[in-house]
């Protein structure tokens, strides 16, 4: 019997991420477009936990209805699962919004198939910060066309929620998506405040919109929940059994703390 050898005595594991040696595993199914997701998490994520990235392609001039798209989705997270994630997420909020909550469960159940591990998508994520963050109000703000935002609207809707004002900036994906600097992102949502909401949902895995949230939400006193942000800590928190606990994360705001 072969048995695999122990690590060399010495060896700093906390350099070791999404490799043998993490206490924890996430699978993401991004879309192959996608440039900003595998850096934010591999930058955000705590060292122990591995992070794993299989591509599709579901956007753009790549976007099918839904039937078409699932067998796809099982077999990326067939992928992830040979990997032994112990979390798969279908990771693109508007596609996983797009359907509505019954669709978001098809894909979800697709996953779970093709993994045979949990599955979570990034609309599931966002919702469960929402919630944790006390924001049943929202401005929205996005990259995407205006019919994109309408998806996230309705799907957000029929979960109780309430957009009060949305901005679609309708930049061409992807490039237009990565061109947005932080900064700028600021400059959107000061031009775009509501009194009346409870917080504000920066929407995109694509963006560099998470850069925001420390410098936003002390000048605004209330919350922001952007999509890589809310699946870090939807993740974390579905992992911390393994990792002995919730992760502080500081640089991603407020929701952490909840």
């Amino acid at each position: 019997m072969n048995i695999a050898a122990p690590p060399p005595a010495g060896l700093d594991l906390s350099l070791e991420n999404s490799v043998g040696y993490a206490r924890a595993r996430v699978g993401l199914i991004i879309p192959s477009s996608n440039r900003l997701t595998e850096p934010q998490f591999r930058h955000f994520m705590p060292r122990d936990v591995g992070v794993h990235i299989t591509r599709l392609r579901m956007t753009g001039k790549h976007s099918r209805p839904l039937n078409a798209l699932l067998e796809d989705v099982e077999l990326a997270a067939g992928a992830l699962g040979d990997a032994r994630c112990d979390l798969v997420v279908f990771h693109c909020t508007a596609n996983s919004m797009e359907h509505g909550p019954e669709g978001e469960q098809k894909i979800l159940e697709a996953v779970r198939r093709g993994s045979g591990a949990p599955a979570m998508s990034t609309a599931q994520a966002v919702v469960e910060a929402l919630k944790a963050s006390q924001i049943k109000k929202m401005v929205l703000i996005s990259p995407y066309v205006q019919a994109s935002n309408d998806h996230e609207i309705d799907y957000l809707s029929a979960l109780g929620f309430e957009t009060l004002h949305n901005v679609a900036l309708a930049v061409p994906p992807s490039d237009g998506y990565l061109s947005i600097a932080p900064s700028r992102w600021r400059e959107i949502v000061r031009a775009n405040l509501r009194d009346a909401a409870d917080g504000y949902f920066l929407s995109c895995t694509n963006t560099t919109q998470i850069e925001t949230i420390t410098t936003l939400e002390p000048e605004l006193g209330k919350p922001v929940v952007n999509s890589n942000q809310a699946t870090i800590w939807a993740s974390l928190k579905r992992l911390s059994g393994k990792l002995g606990g919730m992760p502080s994360i500081p640089a991603l705001g407020s929701l952490m703390r909840r």
